[in-house]
């Protein structure tokens, strides 16, 4: 019977302790069954309708975020930033919204920037990117590069590009008067 030497034992033990020390810190596996995993979150008690809104927007980033960027993807192997924005507003809110940025933007009314709600979309560069209005100049979206994240509006980047904002109504819902 061959029996390997002091060497490589230590060798295979000190690959074995990395691979198990890895795997506490690594990403979990993307298998349909941990994609298809929704923690549960119970609907906000409070009476505050965009305090209700605004946690379950987070709830929403806690589920989604670093979901890659993908053209025309709409669940958690991939999104585009307007397939986040329909599959947001119909889970969270119950609301159906068109699938693309250029019908988005009819779907509500128009409102400046100091008007802004949580929940509300905004749209850069003519309408070719949309998020959702979080709180504090903060939105929420599928970006191109880190996929699903917060960023600001004081970015330089995206203060540079914002187009519009619109408040979305759908039989008699106004995102800044969500009843929980």
């Amino acid at each position: 019977m061959y029996m390997p030497s002091l060497g490589w034992r230590w060798l295979l033990a000190v690959i074995l302790l990395i691979s198990l020390s890895g795997c506490q810190t690594s990403p979990p596996v993307d298998t349909a069954s941990s994609r298809d995993y929704r923690p549960y979150f119970p609907t906000p008690d409070v009476q505050d309708p965009t305090t209700a809104a605004l946690q379950l927007l987070y709830q929403q980033h806690y589920l989604w975020h670093g979901t890659p960027y993908r053209i025309g993807g709409n669940n958690q192997s991939g999104i585009d930033c307007s397939g986040f924005v329909q599959v947001t507003y119909r889970d969270v809110f119950g609301i159906d919204l068109p699938r693309r940025t250029d019908q988005q933007v009819h779907v509500g009314r128009q409102i400046t920037k100091s008007e802004l709600q949580p929940g509300d979309l905004i749209f850069f560069r003519e309408g070719r990117h949309v998020g959702i209005y979080l709180e504090n100049r903060k939105f929420l979206h599928a970006s191109t590069r880190r996929g699903v994240i917060i960023s600001s509006l004081d970015n330089s980047y995206w203060s540079q590009r914002f187009w519009r904002a619109v408040q979305i109504r759908d039989h008699g819902y106004t995102t800044s008067a969500y009843q929980p």
